[in-house]
């Protein structure tokens, strides 16, 4: 197995019988496009979700993320956040700024204002690249439609609220690298799952936002 990075102090609700998987989705793919902003661009605008999956079923929360991406240092990169350990359902997990839907709002709508409450963000003028396929979260019954965005330059001032501890971002790039992502078989008494995470050097990204990522990825080397 290959020696992953330290992660950081993200708590995993992994059950007992659990193995890592010795393959990633995009080992004999070309992933020379993920260094190129306009082609990552390119592939996420041509995916068109079902729009049955974008609805969300009347027990679930609506709700919306933003996917900000940038250029730095001449690779693409996400923004990303670490939530808060005050908070009361994800806490200190690594995910994309967002929140739940409010009367009247569209998911886009929802996004953007919650991106700018999180962290001080305005991005209404950013361009819009597309949707992601929306996904469910089992803790919150929240169900989540991803917006990606293209930032005009990097951000490099920001006013996280009492919700973030942090902002970080990361090259779409390095979470390919063998020694950053892995794939775990999650056996539980009623299922099992495959669940992508990412071992970055403080921090551990898994969960929702760990699929989101994963979809974005292939996405682009699928194109």
């Amino acid at each position: 197995m290959v020696q992953r990075r330290p992660g950081g102090r993200q708590q995993l609700p992994r059950p007992v019988s659990w193995r890592e998987l010795d393959y990633a989705p995009w080992d004999r793919l070309d992933t020379r496009a993920l260094g190129d902003i306009d082609a990552v661009c390119r592939a996420i605008a041509r995916h068109q979700p079902d729009e049955e999956l974008q609805r969300a079923p009347a027990q679930a929360h609506p709700s919306a993320v933003l996917v900000p991406l940038f250029v730095a240092d001449e690779q693409p990169r996400v923004l990303l956040t670490r939530r808060s350990e005050r908070l009361s359902t994800h806490k200190g997990q690594i995910a994309f700024p967002g929140g739940r839907l409010e009367p009247g709002e569209t998911s886009l709508q929802a996004a953007l204002r919650e991106t700018q409450e999180e962290i001080g963000i305005d991005a209404r003028n950013a361009h819009l690249v597309g949707e992601l396929t929306a996904h469910r979260t089992i803790s919150s019954t929240s169900h989540i439609v991803p917006h990606v965005v293209r930032l005009p330059q990097a951000p490099v001032e920001f006013a996280p609220n009492d919700e973030v501890e942090r902002v970080l971002s990361v090259s779409l790039a390095e979470l390919i690298r063998p020694d950053t992502f892995a794939q775990e078989h999650w056996a539980f008494p009623d299922r099992e799952v495959v669940v992508p995470m990412f071992y970055l050097d403080d921090e551990t990204i898994w969960g929702a936002t760990a699929r989101m990522l994963q979809d974005l990825l292939l996405l682009v080397l699928k194109r």
